[in-house]
Formats: structure tokens, sequence, C-alpha cells
């Protein structure tokens, strides 16, 4: 039998102490706080029954104790980035409380001697990005280059074209940077008057999102530029997107008002490092990882026209990247891949997931997983399930 809302409140203040433990009237704002996906704001949208906010690392552990013992199932969140919202909110298990890491952000950074140079400049040339894909996992080890897709309006009566936005950080001078450019990749027209001179931490602050000469203070405030109601999806791409397909993709990006395709680079130092060396095993033979993504503000629109946008493009992209599995980026979790149904999740339908998240490492996962919590107390919609007790 699950313990009733006050007996778990009666219970808690006991074991955890009153001064870290936020309440139900203020539990959606303070969901609300580092959400990133809006959509996952709304009121239809099940709650935790109480968000604790730890304030030392005694205190994490006197919650997992609590809830363990309880029966209540808990959720971890720290930034809220998550595109699915799994860190704070449960559409399989209730009741569950959060575990709100906001307050423990202790982070030490040696930056001396570190600088960087950013670059940014708008292209609308199917060509351009074509060679783009060519190059980008060969350039210089010290160069990153994105690109983002959008629609821009071109006449006051609302006509759309498509603008691509070659996002740079370069770490070396400016005069190196335009030699790279110049030998490797003289299509973008780089000049010393698109480069943004900068330290790293400030570098950080404009790839963000905020103006130039941000102060970095701005990240102690939390503040998000991104956050909207949206859907992603993602894609690993092998071999360079066809001009034709990249033409039949500008097209659906104008079915919807604020469409995103971005294509980031991979390459260079992630290329030399073996795919089973760590969980993560997008490595040699990656060129680049797509993020398709629409985005809307007000919360009253046509959800399904979007979310349905996303799979759309997402289907249409299929012969263009990766294949046996279809790889994805796990921070862009997406429960169109599949999902766990509930604590007794099946080994092998969190394969089909997993193994486009991590390949075969998720097997291994799966074991580390069977060693450190046999009993999946730490879960969600796309955890790592233990092996079944016959598998042990």
């Amino acid at each position: 039998m699950v313990p009733s809302r006050s007996s778990i409140l009666s219970i808690l203040v006991v074991l955890l102490l009153s001064p870290f433990i936020v309440s139900l009237p203020i539990q959606d704002s303070v969901v609300q706080s580092s959400a990133q996906n809006l959509r996952f704001t709304l009121p239809s949208v099940p709650k935790p029954e109480f968000i604790f906010t730890p304030l030392q690392e005694s205190h994490i552990q006197a919650v997992v104790i609590c809830s363990k013992q309880l029966g209540i199932h808990l959720r971890v969140r720290s930034g809220g980035h998550d595109f699915e919202g799994l860190s704070y909110v449960s559409e399989i298990e209730k009741p569950f409380i959060v575990v709100d890491l906001a307050k423990l952000r202790s982070i030490s950074v040696d930056v001396k001697h570190n600088s960087a140079w950013v670059q940014t400049l708008e292209q609308g040339a199917t060509k351009i990005l074509y060679r783009w894909q060519e190059i980008a996992d060969k350039l210089d080890e010290d160069l990153f280059i994105r690109v983002l897709i959008q629609t821009a309006n071109v006449t006051s009566q609302g006509k759309r074209t498509i603008a691509t936005s070659y996002n740079s950080l370069f770490l070396g001078d400016a005069s190196r940077l335009l030699q790279i450019m110049q030998h490797s990749f003289p299509e973008l027209g780089l000049t010393r008057q698109d480069c943004i001179e900068t330290n790293w931490i400030n570098s950080t602050v404009y790839l963000a999102g905020f103006s130039n000469n941000t102060p970095p203070e701005i990240f102690l405030q939390r503040t998000n530029l991104l956050r909207a109601y949206f859907k992603g999806k993602s894609d690993y791409a092998k071999e360079p997107i066809p001009e034709k397909a990249l033409e039949g993709l500008w097209e659906k990006l104008f079915e919807v008002e604020s469409p995103t395709v971005v294509f980031t680079p991979y390459g260079g130092m992630m290329s030399q490092i073996s795919e089973s060396q760590t969980p993560f095993p997008h490595r040699k033979g990656t060129k680049f990882m797509i993020l398709y993504s629409t985005s809307w503000q007000d919360a009253r629109e046509n959800v399904a026209k979007h979310i349905d946008w996303t799979r759309m493009v997402y289907n249409y992209m299929k012969p263009y990247v990766s294949k046996n599995p279809r790889e994805a980026y796990v921070n862009y979790r997406d429960l169109d891949l599949g999902m766990n149904n509930n604590s007794n999740t099946s080994f092998v339908e969190a394969s089909v997931f997993g193994t486009k998240y991590f390949k075969d490492n998720f097997y291994r996962l799966v074991h580390v997983k069977t060693k450190v919590d046999p009993d999946n107390f730490f879960r969600h919609e796309q955890s790592i399930p233990p092996l079944p007790l016959h598998m042990r």
C-alpha cells in the first residue's frame, strides 16, 4: 500500500529536516525554474509530491534511504536540460519526488593562459553546407564549426528563405585560424572582421546565446534563453548528405513556424578514442550529429502538429544517416525510440533505445547496473535496466 501524502510528509520531515523541503504550494515554480522544455510544466503533466534541495552530500543520502524505505519513486534533477523532462516528470510511476541538485554546484576551473576566438557567419548556399560536410570532421583539432539551419523572413509580406549560421570556436590566434580556413574551407569566405577575440570563459557566454560582452556571472542566475515548448530528435551522419536531399529538407523546414536543424561536427580527438573506451560510442566514422527541433511559445498551439513535423523530418532523413542501429544522442532524449513501462523494466525492450544511444556499450552498462543497482531503484523511462534474475 502506498502511504498517503500526509504520512509521506510527516516521515520525511523527521528524517530529512524541513529547511530544504519544498512544499506543494510552491513546487510548480521550482519545477519551472530550470525546466528547458515547457511542454513538461503544463498543469496536465504529473508533478512531484515534494521537491528536495540538498545543501550537502549527506542530505542526498537521507533522501535516497527514505525514498527506498517508503517505496516512493525518486527523480534527480540538475540543469533541467532533458528534452523529455525525465529528471522532473514521471508518466509511469506515481507518486514520485524530485531531488533538486541546484544548490550543489561548486566548480573549479584553471583557465590560465586559455583563450578562444569565436566567429559566426550567415550563408544561404546549399553548396557551402555540402562542402562543410566533407571537411568539418577533418579540420584542425582546435577548430569547431557548428551549423544552425533555420528559416528567415526576407520580405515584409513574410516570405521566408533558409538561413545557415556557422557558429564556431577556435583555440588559437586569429591569424592561424584564417590560414586554416583559407586552406581547408575557403568557400565560407571568413575574414578577420568575422572573428571575435575573447578568453575562454567569455566564449562560453557567447556560444550560450548571450550578447557579446555579457559578463560570465550571468550563468549564476541560471538564465535560460532557449526556454520554449519543443520537440527534438537526433541522428548521426556517416557520409555527406547529398545536395538534392538537403534541398528536400529545406522544403520541409517551411512547413512550420520555428524549425531548427543543427549539424554538430565530430572527428578530431573524438575519433582517436575507441568507441568501447567510454560509454559514449559515437566516435570514429561519425562525421556529424544532427538535431531536428521545432518550438512554439503558446501552450494553446496545436502540439500534435509540431511533434508530427519533427517525426516526419526524422523519417525523411532515414536514408542518409547511420544504420543498424540508427544511432541517437543520449543528451537529446527521445521517447519515440522506446521506453520502460514501470519498475519491472524489460532488458529486451530497453535494448531497442539503449543500443541507439550506446551501441554495444549498452550491454556493458547493463552489467554495471546489475552490480551497483540490482533492484533498479534509480530508474526512469529510458534508464539502463539490470539483467533479469535468470540471466545473472
